[in-house]
């Protein structure tokens, strides 16, 4: 009789393993009910500061601060293994999925956001993040929330769920990251003039060598990229000779080749899992979705655009540039921010400070109608 394997995630729950299972939260010491932390502007708040060998296995966190798009000014950083630079660093809301310093309710596999106008403080305040993520650490972990904006955070209430195990991960385990990149606007790569409204396979131009395009992950090591959220504000589109920014193509450049990539795609909207633009608006699915659409119309506003490779991760063992074009041929110039998700062996060099607050801030909140301003 050959031995029963899991066939599914929900599979391998019964298969019993040796760990402790740990809990770092901003539960009230005292026994009242003040279960949050109170961060104030420039402060740095410690999460979780984990020490041994282990994984995280899930983050949730609320927050109430009535900085405007304060979601892009508190920044979220974790450290693995005693590292000085974090292997991840990104604006708190980006991280979750959503960008634009705006919260919406979606639910992904790994990521969600639980979000309405019923509870809660008035304005984009009231959600609740979930992250599923395993990050692995062979020798202590730190995740800590830096608060850049102007007014405190006064109440952040979190849990970060781990296991602790007697050994470590193996060698080959990668060490969780993320990190956040904006070009606000792209640059704008000029072509052939052409008349008005032509088809999409008309467009002129030529992109042969992928050099301009909007780079979303460029490191090096041996690991595999596990996803990305990819934020777009279409505020240019009266001066694109084509409205639509789907046209862009998505490429990875693996190990340093030469173009053309061996993973090339055929526009934007293929690469995050819809066609024909994003005729549903909205949508949330566990790998691909559409956490935010714009209010206004399919080829303008804002668009907020996750793709999670778990069934599909692209593998690299000495380096990888993931970059998609603004446009065909990187033919607009708008505002584009993302974060990408990924595991390499060794810490990251590509995580560098982010840009400064009032240079990530949106041109545009809110836009949406979500809320009252």
């Amino acid at each position: 009789m050959k031995f029963w394997r899991p066939t599914s995630p929900l599979g391998g729950l019964p298969y019993l393993k040796r760990g402790r299972s740990g809990r770092s939260s901003s539960y009230d010491r005292t026994g009242g009910n003040r279960d949050f932390a109170v961060v104030q502007p420039g402060e740095t708040h410690v999460l979780a500061d984990i020490s041994g060998s282990g994984v995280v296995e899930h983050i949730w966190l609320t927050t109430r601060c009535y900085s405007e798009k304060y979601l892009r000014k508190l920044v979220l950083e974790m450290y693995w293994d005693g590292s000085p630079t974090p292997s991840v660093r990104t604006p708190l809301g980006d991280f979750f999925g959503v960008g634009h310093a705006t919260a919406v309710h979606y639910v992904s596999l790994p990521l969600s956001m639980v979000f309405g106008p019923r509870r809660g403080p008035k304005g984009p305040f009231a959600a609740a993040m979930n992250c599923y993520f395993p990050m692995p650490f062979r020798d202590g972990a730190r995740i800590v929330l830096r608060n850049e904006s102007d007014k405190p955070v006064e109440n952040f209430f979190y849990y970060v769920d781990y296991e602790l195990t007697d050994e470590p991960a193996p060698d080959h385990v990668g060490l969780f990251h993320a990190f956040y990149r904006q070009e606000r606007p792209t640059t704008k790569v000029e072509h052939a003039s052409v008349e008005a409204n032509p088809a999409p396979w008309d467009l002129p131009g030529l992109n042969t060598t992928g050099d301009d395009n909007y780079v979303i992950l460029d490191t090096e090591g041996d690991g595999h990229y596990v996803g990305c959220l990819l934020n777009i504000d279409n505020f240019n589109a009266s001066n694109q000779v084509y409205t639509w920014p789907g046209e862009g193509d998505d490429m990875f450049f693996i190990d340093g080749e030469p173009w053309p990539p061996r993973l090339h795609g055929t526009g934007t909207e293929d690469y995050f899992g819809a066609a024909w633009g994003f005729p549903s608006g909205a949508y949330a699915g566990p790998y691909h979705g559409i956490s935010l659409a714009s209010s206004v119309q399919e080829h303008f506003g804002t668009w907020s655009l996750y793709r999670f490779h778990v069934e599909d991760p692209v593998r690299f063992t000495r380096s990888l540039r993931f970059s998609i074009e603004h446009g065909h041929a990187n033919d607009q110039s708008n505002d584009y921010s993302s974060v990408a998700y990924w595991y390499q062996t060794e810490p990251s060099e590509s995580i560098t400070e982010l840009p400064p607050v009032e240079t990530r801030l949106p041109r545009r909140w809110p836009e949406h109608g979500l809320w009252d301003e």
